[in-house]
This record gives C-alpha cells, sequence and structure tokens, in this order.
C-alpha cells in the first residue's frame, strides 16, 4: 500500500472496455433470474428482534466473538464491545436488515481474522466491527443495483452473472469487500472520522475489479488473494495454539 488511493503492488494490470452498450442489452439466464429474486428477498427481509431466529443468529455472532464471556440478554451494554452503536444491536439494522446479520455470521465464521482485527499495525482508533460490517453490506447493494429488476451497471452485470454459477457470491463478496475495507483502513491509517472515506475508496476499488471482463467466480477478483492470505493467517495461528500432539493432525 503506497497511499489511499493505491491498490496492491499493480493488481490492475487489465482494464475494463466496452462498458456502456451492453447495460441496457443483455438478458438474465433462469438460474441467474433465480438466484438473483432469492437474494432480493433476502434484502427485503428486516430485522426482527422479536424472532426466535433472529435472535439467535446474534446470540450466534457473540458467541463466536466471546466464547467464553457470558451475554446478559438481547438489550446489554456487552454488545457495544462488538462495535454496535447501543446496548440494543436491532436500532442499527434499519439501514440495511437481517442480510447484514447473514453476511457478519458468514464472515465470522470463515474469515474471523476481522473479526478479532488480527494482522496490520492496529490502533486504539479502530472502526467498530459490527457496525463496519453493516456498512460493508449497505455499499455492496447500492454498488451492484441489486434493487433494480437486473442490475444497470457493469460491476452488478458481472455479478450476476457470477451469482448464476454460485448461490454463495453475495456472501463471499461480502467477506472480500470487508478485508479490501481493512486493508484500505490501515494503509490510510485512518481514523473513525474517516471511515467514510475509507469505504468510497475500497468501493471504487471493487467497481474496477468487478468490471474487468475475465472475472468468471469471486476467486478471480485480485483482491481474493487478501481473503485467501486472511484464511491462511488464521489457520497457522490456530495452528500454533495447538499443543505438539495436535499439530500432528493437521
Amino acid at each position: 500500500m503506497v497511499g489511499p488511493r493505491a491498490w496492491i503492488g499493480g493488481l490492475f494490470n487489465r482494464s475494463a472496455n466496452r462498458r456502456n452498450e451492453r447495460f441496457h442489452d443483455y438478458h438474465l439466464t433462469p438460474p441467474q433470474e433465480e438466484r438473483l429474486q432469492r437474494l432480493q428477498e433476502r434484502l427485503q427481509t428486516p430485522f426482527d428482534e422479536s424472532r426466535p431466529d433472529h435472535q439467535a443468529a446474534l446470540r450466534d455472532l457473540w458467541r463466536i466473538a466471546f466464547p467464553n464471556v457470558v451475554l446478559n440478554g438481547m438489550i446489554s451494554e456487552q454488545w457495544k464491545d462488538m462495535g454496535w452503536q447501543g446496548p440494543n444491536p436491532s436500532t442499527d439494522f434499519r439501514g440495511c436488515g437481517f442480510i447484514s446479520l447473514e453476511n457478519l455470521l458468514f464472515l465470522a465464521k470463515n474469515y474471523p481474522r476481522l473479526l478479532f482485527k488480527q494482522g496490520g499495525n492496529r490502533a486504539t482508533w479502530e472502526y467498530p466491527f459490527a457496525v463496519a460490517g453493516i456498512n460493508v453490506s449497505f455499499m455492496l447493494i447500492k454498488m451492484l443495483d441489486l434493487f433494480s429488476e437486473k442490475p444497470r451497471c457493469l460491476p452488478g452485470m458481472n455479478f450476476v452473472r457470477i451469482l448464476g454459477e454460485d448461490e454463495a457470491a453475495f456472501d463471499v463478496l461480502y467477506c472480500v469487500a470487508f478485508e479490501m475495507m481493512d486493508a484500505q483502513w490501515l494503509a490510510m491509517h485512518a481514523s473513525y472520522m474517516e471511515f467514510n472515506e475509507v469505504l468510497k475508496v475500497t468501493r471504487r476499488q471493487l467497481e474496477r475489479e468487478l468490471s474487468l471482463e475475465d472475472i468468471d467466480r469471486i476467486q478471480d477478483l485480485p483482491a481474493y488473494n487478501l481473503l485467501y492470505q486472511a484464511q491462511k493467517v488464521t489457520l497457522d495461528n490456530f495452528r500454533r495454539d495447538l499443543n505438539y500432539e495436535d499439530r500432528d493432525h493437521f
């Protein structure tokens, strides 16, 4: 990282061409249409603090973040330790809905490095994990134009094509975006007041990657390497913490 608007080591040697003429002339295949509709149904599900399954999802996130700490209740000052704005996390979902909690859970279960802020030169002015995650979800939804009948932008078009092959594409892309945001945060030495600028830079970088013509999977994104590296670091740390006998099983 060499600056707030730079990315890693010349990742962008490929260019995206012939963009505008394709925005309105493409048709969704049946698998793309079906999976986009299912994703849109997820987007339209609000967080409901009275639903037992929504409460259970929040408790699952707490258990992953604080496995040895008993949660006192669904309304508790403890939630602030995870990065919610107040003692009742439900108030933070108003702008995005239940999918943002699903995204946080997917990240925490599969790539917990960011949940625990491992790696990099961390500081006392860190962004709050939970609220940052909701903002990443909202950023992706807007960037990909997911509330339209079909996306009207090149990144959204390419994403729907990927979604047609992989129904988990949005959740994985969310993890990539979170990793990009975290890397940019560290590169900019940002403070909490600069979070929106970090998110804007992250969006521009991700739009550029999703506009490349040879992206057929989320794994083809240059920034996916960040996710792979994060997973490797997490596994290495896990192995390091095992006793000698347990290591023989890996």
